[in-house]
C-alpha cells in the first residue's frame, strides 16, 4: 500500500496588515540633472511630472532600504518578527548576485530562519510578491509573510541618458501579509510579453563589462513604446483585475499604479473612467520612479495623507522591464 502524503492547507483568506517605507536620504531636484542630458526643469516636469526625486547616499544599499521598510511594516502590523516565516523581496538592484537581499533582511528584522527569496519582475515585482505571499499563506506554506519592493536605481543609471536617467529614484516599501477572516487580496492578473523585452532593460551584461567589451550596464528604455504599452495594454489588465475581484471602478477608494510617469498615470485613470472619489497615487512627483518599490511607497504615502482610506479597496498595478505586469485589488489596512 502506497503511503498517503500529507498536503497542508492554510487560511481561507489573506489581507495586508500594514505598510512600511524607506526613501533615499537626498532630494535631487531636476536642476541637478539637466546638464548631462541637455534639458530643462520645464521639459522634465512636462514629460514626467517629476519635480524632484529621492536618491540614497553612496554607502546606503537596497538591502538597507529594504530592512528599514520591513521593520516599520512589522512594527505597525503587530505581528512579532519571529513569527514571520516568509520574506519575499522584489528588486533589480541587489548589489550582489548572491546572497539574496531577502535572507539578509530576514535576519536584520528578527525573522531568522524565515524562508527567504528574491524575485525579479522589475516594476511589477511588488504585485508579484503580494500574489505569492497570498498563495503561500492560503496553501499553508507560511503563516505571515513580509513582501518588500526595494531599489537603489541610482547605482544603475547613466546620468547622460535622456531616455530614463532623470526618472529614477531610490527607496523601499514593504507590507506584512497574513491570514484573514474575510478576503483582503483579490485575484492577481499577471503575465509578460518577452517579445518586447528590448523596450526597457539593461543595455549590457556584467560579463561584457568584466571582459572590457562594454561600459558599466545601465537602464535604458524606448520611451514611446513603453508609454503606448502601459497606457493601452495595461488598462486592459487593470480592468481584468477589477472584474476578477467582483467589483466595479465605483467601488474603489484608491488607484495605485506603478509610478512610471505622471502622464501615464493620468491617462491610465482617464481610460479606466475612475470616479472623482478615487484617490490616485502620484508619489512620483517627489520620489521618482522606484521600480519595484513604487507601489508600496505610493500606498504608504496615501495612507499617511488620507487615513480615511483604511478599509477601502485599492487597485494596484505594476508593469515594467521585460514587459512584465501584475495587478490586484487589495483591502487597505
Amino acid at each position: 500500500m502506497t503511503p498517503q502524503l500529507i498536503q497542508p492547507t492554510g487560511a481561507a483568506h489573506t489581507r495586508i496588515y500594514a505598510y512600511g517605507a524607506a526613501r533615499g536620504e537626498n532630494a535631487v531636484p531636476n536642476e541637478d540633472l539637466i546638464g548631462p542630458i541637455d534639458s530643462s526643469d520645464e521639459w522634465i516636469r512636462q514629460r514626467t511630472g517629476i519635480v524632484t526625486r529621492v536618491r540614497a547616499e553612496a554607502d546606503t544599499t537596497a538591502i538597507d532600504l529594504a530592512a528599514d521598510a520591513a521593520a516599520e511594516a512589522i512594527e505597525r502590523s503587530g505581528v512579532p518578527a519571529d513569527e514571520i516565516d516568509a520574506v519575499i523581496v522584489a528588486t533589480i538592484s541587489n548589489p550582489k548576485q548572491t546572497p539574496s537581499v531577502s535572507a539578509i533582511v530576514a535576519d536584520r528584522v528578527g525573522a531568522n530562519p524565515a524562508a527567504a527569496y528574491d524575485l525579479n519582475a522589475a516594476c511589477a515585482g511588488f504585485a508579484y510578491g503580494v500574489a505569492q505571499a497570498d498563495a503561500l499563506i492560503r496553501a499553508g506554506a507560511a503563516h505571515y509573510a513580509v513582501v518588500i519592493g526595494t531599489e537603489k536605481l541610482s547605482d544603475i543609471v547613466d546620468p547622460s541618458d535622456r531616455s530614463i536617467s532623470f526618472l529614477l529614484g531610490d527607496g523601499a516599501g514593504a507590507v506584512v501579509v497574513g491570514p484573514s477572516e474575510t478576503p483582503g487580496i483579490g485575484p492577481t492578473i499577471w503575465g509578460s510579453d518577452g517579445s518586447k523585452a528590448d523596450a526597457v532593460g539593461m543595455n549590457h551584461t556584467l560579463t561584457e563589462f568584466r571582459d572590457g567589451a562594454a561600459p558599466w550596464p545601465t537602464l535604458r528604455q524606448e520611451g514611446p513604446t513603453v508609454f503606448r504599452w502601459a497606457v493601452w495594454e495595461m488598462v486592459k489588465v487593470a480592468r481584468q483585475a477589477i472584474e476578477a475581484a467582483g467589483i466595479t471602478p465605483d467601488d474603489l477608494a484608491a488607484f495605485v499604479p506603478h509610478q512610471a510617469n505622471m502622464r501615464i498615470i493620468d491617462e491610465f485613470a482617464k481610460q479606466l473612467k475612475l470616479p472623482e472619489s478615487v484617490v490616485i497615487g502620484r508619489d512620483i512627483e517627489t520620489t521618482g520612479n522606484t521600480s519595484a518599490a513604487s507601489i508600496p511607497l505610493a500606498t504608504h504615502r496615501l495612507l499617511e495623507e488620507h487615513p480615511e482610506l483604511s478599509g477601502g479597496l485599492a487597485l494596484q498595478i505594476g508593469f515594467g522591464a521585460g514587459l512584465v505586469f501584475g495587478a490586484q485589488v487589495v483591502v487597505l489596512p
